[in-house]
């Protein structure tokens, strides 16, 4: 019989593949990172600071020095329900948008809760459990770091309660109930089960809420539990240390395709999958074995890259967390109520931050709208429905291959799809109703923020 498909489209790893150790990139950086300080102090927090939030083993992982850790057999057995996810080649997007550029992207809504999120997720319940833990608390933006701990939780046997911000547990309550399918208690943030959300309800009753405000919810709930540790879903280096499996697999399916990547491109909330997707490529790029520009998408709403300040902030509203060295807005701002709850940040993850500041990678910011006109145009190519997240890294796709097709020159495009939008239909039909908002950037709400930054010797 002969030959139908013109071209691979997939490319697949066999689950032996999947990575045994998580890359560190700490090990190969230019510069020491900056050391996170106590909230209450000032001073550089010990792992006796943390240890009322995390289990020893990702304590010491979050101050790790070595360029790879190993992953746990568990963990990679729980890992073996969704990883490797698949490398596919975006011919039908080429073909639409008539580029000459070579597009690629790694799929993280293969995984059960249909996000990049459970790559960390696992073995943060994983440790916890092994630490006798019973009860993890945590925040969710738009559901999917919430959804996939609450798969975590599920996996390990943990119970998950999971502050979930109010603008994105009223425009998807399907995640909600995802969660809760799971098994995890889920409630809207600001909510009246905190000292801190009561707070903020006395003095503003429809607050919609933020990551930074949920986070502070969290970490009150896990610092009066005995039983409770806390769990985040991004911006920490044993976060972004567990998704280096995304570029780690990319790296040997890219040279399956036989080909190497020219730009790289995820969208950047926190960090998590930007870092899962970039990091491992930043690392050959540091020790001189590769070189890439590497380009973080981030919402104009709130783009903490490209117009917030490298400084020294409280990683939430409450000033619970520790204060960390990133780029910010300043704690105070709460974001628009954006579709892309994932990217409703304040800040930006200190490792992030320093490959930015460090001129590593660039940053650029996306208009809602505009975000969900390609979203849309991706779906009809290639037939996955991006998550609103996504969106944001593949107008910057489609803005790089359009300037490669006008200066008539081949270029290999790779990016993190770190979700599917399926619970997202809402958000889509207000684009396709044409009722969907656009925000700008909001200079004078940073500007206040930013002048209530912590001073910091």
């Amino acid at each position: 019989m002969a030959a139908f498909i013109k071209h691979r489209t997939k490319f697949l790893l066999d689950e032996d593949r999947i990575p045994r150790a998580w890359y560190n990139i700490i090990a190969d950086l230019r510069n020491p990172p900056a050391p996170p300080l106590h909230p209450g102090t000032g001073q550089p927090i010990g792992p006796a600071d943390l240890a009322p939030l995390f289990p020893m083993a990702l304590i010491l992982q979050e101050v790790s020095g070595d360029r790879e850790i190993e992953i746990p057999d568990p963990v990679r057995e729980a890992y073996a329900l969704y990883r490797p996810s698949p490398l596919h080649r975006a011919y039908r997007l080429e073909q639409a948008l008539d580029t000459p550029a070579h597009i690629y992207y790694k799929y993280e809504g293969v995984s059960p809760a249909g996000s990049h999120k459970p790559n960390t997720a696992l073995p943060q319940a994983f440790y916890n459990k092994e630490a006798g833990v019973k009860r993890l608390a945590t925040e969710t933006g738009a559901g999917q770091w919430g959804s996939a701990l609450a798969f975590a939780g599920a996996v390990f046997g943990l119970e998950v309660k999971v502050y979930m911000v109010r603008a994105s547990y009223d425009q998807k309550p399907y995640r909600r109930i995802l969660m809760e399918t799971y098994g995890a208690e889920v409630v809207a943030s600001p909510s009246p089960t905190t000292n801190y959300g009561r707070s903020v309800l006395a003095s503003t009753p429809d607050s919609p809420g933020s990551l930074g405000m949920a986070i502070s919810e969290a970490v009150e709930d896990a610092a009066t539990r005995d039983d409770t540790k806390y769990s985040l879903g991004s911006v920490l280096n044993h976060v972004l240390l567990h998704q280096t499996v995304i570029g780690l697999e990319a790296m040997e399916q890219m040279a399956m395709a036989g080909e190497e990547p020219d730009v790289i491109i995820a969208c950047a909330g926190g960090g998590s999958n930007f870092a899962g997707l970039t990091f491992p490529f930043v690392g050959r790029k540091l020790r001189g074995e590769g070189d890439y520009r590497i380009i973080a998408a981030e919402p104009e709403a709130a783009p903490s890259l490209t117009r917030g300040v490298y400084a020294y902030d409280f990683g939430d509203t409450g000033h619970m967390a520790p204060i960390v060295k990133m780029h910010t807005l300043g704690s105070a701002f709460i974001p628009e109520p954006i579709h892309a709850g994932g990217l409703r940040y304040h800040g930006m993850a200190p490792l992030v931050s320093q490959l930015k500041e460090e001129g590593l990678i660039e940053a650029r910011s996306v208009h809602q709208r505009a975000a969900f006109e390609v979203g849309v145009q991706f779906a009809r190519a290639e037939g996955i429905l991006p998550a609103p997240e996504s969106t944001h890294a593949i107008k910057v796709v489609v803005d790089e291959a359009l300037a490669a097709k006008e200066a008539g020159e081949s270029r290999v495009i790779l990016f993190n799809l770190s979700g599917h939008g399926h619970f997202d239909l809402a958000s889509y039909e207000r684009y396709l109703q044409g009722r969907l908002e656009d925000y700008e950037y909001p200079a004078e709400k940073v500007a206040e923020a930013l002048a209530a930054l912590p001073v910091v010797g």
